[in-house]
């Protein structure tokens, strides 16, 4: 009987401690939903090297010619692959042949890991791009996550650092092992480090 009470003592703890974070947990929950969302909503526009490099999603075509203008961009390297029946796709490279803006596609997908052929094919075009570049994805937050990280360490030879720091919530990425669907972005890039010239190293 004893053991019963205690049992029920320490559940009916368990229950107001629970009931106690849940306000606190769903601000929590709020606010990283808010966050995400207003990324999403300025494009997740984000300048690594002024005049080197800059980072974003996929942006409505308005936004993207003024980018290119406003940052005098050279190069954009999208990470979503060739789309030709798509619209976005379309008014992208539109406006890139208007300003003469070289545009590379590259298909990875966030799910997996990088195989050393698509690597390779990476590290060919941003060492043939024409600065200043800009990366993007769908979202801009795990394919350019990784893809500026090496671009950071490999052809700039950036810090440490500035490299890992690319792949970030900052950024709108999560990785998380087992939760995170995108943690391959990270996994790639674990591989990938003992390979890096970071500077300094």
């Amino acid at each position: 009987m004893a053991a019963d009470s205690a049992d029920r003592a320490e559940g009916n703890r368990i229950v107001r401690a629970l009931r106690i974070l849940r306000l606190p947990l769903a601000a929590a929950g709020l606010a990283a939903a808010a966050y995400f969302g207003a990324l999403q909503w300025t494009g997740n526009v984000h300048t690594v090297l002024p005049g080197v490099l800059y980072r974003s999603a996929t942006l409505p075509a308005a936004d993207f010619e003024k980018l290119l203008v406003d940052d005098h961009i050279e190069t954009v390297i999208n990470l979503r692959g060739r789309h030709s029946g798509d619209a976005w796709y379309q008014q992208e490279r539109e406006i890139a042949e208007r300003h003469g803006v070289r545009l590379v596609d590259l298909s990875w997908s966030a799910a997996r890991e990088l195989t050393d052929t698509k690597v390779e094919e990476f590290y060919g075009a941003a060492a043939a791009a024409r600065g200043p570049v800009l990366i993007h994805c769908r979202a801009g937050a795990d394919r350019t996550g990784l893809a500026v990280a090496l671009f950071l360490a490999h052809v700039t030879h950036s810090s440490e650092e500035d490299a890992e720091a690319q792949l970030s919530i900052r950024y709108g990425h999560i990785g998380i092992p087992l939760l995170s669907w995108a943690y391959a972005m990270n996994q790639t890039f674990e591989r990938l480090e003992p390979s890096l010239d970071y500077y300094g190293l």
